[in-house]
């Protein structure tokens, strides 16, 4: 575990840390080039958005952004802080009314937004699940809710839904102080988001393959090769999309988050960083913390989970990513993710379990000092590291992003890209290291 692996010297900590910064930097300003040398026939193609600065395209193509900020501009945003106002007026002078005032608020709120047709929807929904979890069955309890689930995918439905184009404050001014931070905050990565999709067209450029095959995937020179300058517009695109992707939940958790502390309940924790994510495992209890504990409660324990043995583990763990595949849509391009990840998080615990053995164990132990074991384990955490990035690509540009990295960095470059890569991503792996162990 990450708590148990030894210090590294301080310089040695800050040669990784400026060789993660340093390829993170220069990888963005490599696909920023690409994106401004190709803006003529992107514009053509995916209809580029004038930016809020005259020099600058803003790139529309990442459907759930432009969806909720477009939103939240008309009428979300507003909605949200109406919310978060009335919710704290409510608790300063009549606890009591609390309740029926935002029930009163959001539901009027929600029909403005959804039309009395989508709200009556979402009741009857809610309703029909309410009903079959007062019958204590879990087994009409799934599939009452997987066949609501499948609901959302039925067209007709979706046009009457979408009828329009933890911690516990105490006093009002840890609540004041608890808003402003939050809001800055969210604030913060909002604009982060915007400048990102403004200075790279990431969205626009995985869209299709033939831009996708242009990028450069290292320096062209070999004389110019060297350690900070090795990842460029093609490893810039892999960092950019997975970067965004966490600035933008940051964002669209960010702020439920925080109206729920608000209201007195406890959210998830926010994901954390992408950058030092370094294993499956990793990845799928930190990102979306919410959703990991759902799955262990719902679906992992219930089967079995490891109480029952290997078999049982690896049974339990299929369904949870089935789930979570159809929840998304269950397309083939999330298949393939789902199987990419129950693959991945099988084959770390598979490896956690062989070092765990007597006889390995005796044998690192005698062998191998405490720094040497936490090297290897961020040698090993590369090559989890590099397989989670192909599947997160997989996930968010599609099978054919996938495909051309994979075909790229691993058949074409498996000589030239390939090593250099694993050099970076072993560098991310001890920043990530270094990062957890001092985090539960």
């Amino acid at each position: 575990m990450p708590s148990q692996l030894s210090p590294l010297p301080w310089p040695e900590i800050f040669f990784y840390w400026l060789l993660s910064l340093g390829s993170h930097f220069y990888s963005f300003y490599q696909l920023h080039k690409f994106s401004k040398e190709h803006e003529a026939g992107l514009q053509r193609e995916f209809q580029l958005e004038n930016g809020l600065f005259k020099s600058f395209k803003r790139d529309p193509s990442d459907f759930e952004w432009s969806f909720w900020t477009e939103w939240a501009r008309k009428s979300l945003l507003w909605t949200l802080v109406g919310h978060g106002v009335l919710s704290r007026l409510a608790a300063i002078f009549h606890p009591k009314l609390k309740v029926l005032a935002l029930t009163m608020f959001d539901f009027l709120a929600a029909s403005s937004l959804l039309g009395f047709k989508g709200v009556g929807v979402l009741l009857l929904q809610l309703s029909v699940a309410f009903s079959a979890a007062q019958l204590r069955k879990p087994s009409w309890a799934w599939i009452t809710n997987l066949l609501l689930l499948s609901t959302i995918h039925i067209q007709p439905l979706q046009d009457i839904q979408m009828r329009k184009s933890a911690d516990e404050n105490s006093g009002e001014e840890s609540v004041f102080g608890y808003v402003l931070v939050r809001s800055v905050r969210v604030i913060l990565w909002w604009i982060l988001a915007e400048y990102m999709i403004h200075v790279m067209y990431m969205h626009s450029i995985h869209s299709n393959e033939t831009y996708i095959e242009l990028l450069p995937p290292w320096a062209l020179e070999p004389e110019m090769i060297s350690a900070p300058c090795l990842l460029s517009a093609s490893g810039g695109l892999a960092l950019a999309l997975v970067q965004f992707f966490y600035v933008k939940y940051l964002v669209l958790f960010g702020l439920p988050s925080m109206l729920a502390t608000l209201d007195g309940l406890i959210p998830p924790k926010l994901p954390r960083c992408v950058s030092i994510m370094h294993s499956f495992t990793g990845m799928w209890r930190h990102f979306d913390e919410g959703l990991y504990r759902w799955l262990i409660r719902y679906i992992y324990v219930p089967l079995g989970g490891s109480r029952h043995g290997p078999l049982s583990k690896v049974f339990s763990t299929g369904v949870a990513f089935a789930f979570v595949c159809f929840w998304h849509g269950g397309q083939d391009y999330l298949r393939y993710w789902a199987l990419m990840n129950w693959a991945g998080v099988l084959v770390e615990n598979a490896i956690r379990a062989l070092f765990a053995s007597s006889r390995l164990h005796s044998v690192v132990e005698q062998n191998f000092s405490l720094a040497m074991r936490r090297r290897c384990a961020a040698l090993l955490c590369a090559f989890s590291t590099a397989m989670l990035i192909l599947s997160n690509l997989v996930f968010l540009g599609g099978t054919h992003v996938g495909r051309i990295f994979w075909k790229r960095v691993f058949i074409q470059g498996w000589s030239t890209v390939a090593p250099p890569m694993l050099t970076f991503l072993y560098c991310f792996a001890q920043v990530g290291l270094e990062r957890t162990s001092s985090q539960p």
